[in-house]
This record gives C-alpha cells, structure tokens and sequence, in this order.
C-alpha cells in the first residue's frame, strides 16, 4: 500500500506546503480540528514513533518548533496541541510518524479531555518498575 505522506513528499499528491527543509516537510492538515492545524513529517519513512530515527525525529521536531513560531505569530492562538500518534489503538490513521500542530483558542469548544483519577501507588510503582526493567 502507497504512504499518502510519502506520496506527499514526492510530489504526487498535492499538499499546501507550509514549510520544508531537507530532513523534513510541515503541511496543512487537509482534515483540521482547528483552523491552522498543520502536519510536520519526516521525510524518511518511519511508521511510527518507534521506527523513526534519532536524526529524523530531531529534525521533526526542530521543524515543529519553527512552524509553531510562525502559528503563534501568524493566528496568535491561545495555546497549541503537539499531538503524535503511534498505532491504530492511539488513533494513528496514517501509518507514517508525523506530528499535529494544532492552534487552540479558549472558546474554540475542541478541547481534549483527560479524567484525571488517582492511581494506586503501588500500581504506579510496579508499572515504573516494569519499564525500568525494559530499558
């Protein structure tokens, strides 16, 4: 199956190309949550967070950064959203690591959630463990 991302990289589909350099390239968001919405992708191939290489995320991530600049400056949001997602079950819908810049207002009603309860410490503690254990 042809990568959208990689197919926008090459020229073949069209993209409003907000910023580029030779690492990687930032795109307006054709689906937006909010207006502004921007995809910063590496140029290099990578599914997910766990496949890209160091030299390629850094560059992903200077890249945001820049274009994030310009989204404060240029639409002067309240607050950004830098969202990445890895996997189907994170809501991952292109198979190609990239990056959400998302601009936020406070009255824009999008907000994202997250219900915040208390964890068990010793449940806390074991889970630390656990990734510790794998590093």
């Amino acid at each position: 199956m042809e990568c959208v991302f990689c197919s926008i990289r090459d020229g073949q589909v069209p993209a409003v190309v907000v910023a580029e350099d030779e690492r990687a390239l930032a795109v307006m968001d054709i689906n937006p949550i909010n207006d502004g919405h921007v995809l910063v992708i590496p140029r290099a191939h990578a599914a997910t967070f766990f496949e890209i290489a160091e030299e390629d995320l850094i560059a992903a991530i200077r890249l945001a950064k820049r274009v994030a600049t310009g989204i404060r400056k240029g639409l002067a949001p309240d607050g950004l959203n830098l969202i990445q997602n890895n996997g189907a079950a994170a809501s991952q819908s292109v198979p190609h690591f990239h990056l959400h810049l998302i601009p936020r207002w406070l009255d824009d009603g999008k907000g994202l959630t997250w219900e915040l309860i208390p964890g068990s410490p010793a449940r806390i503690r074991h889970m630390a463990d656990a990734i510790r254990a794998a590093l």
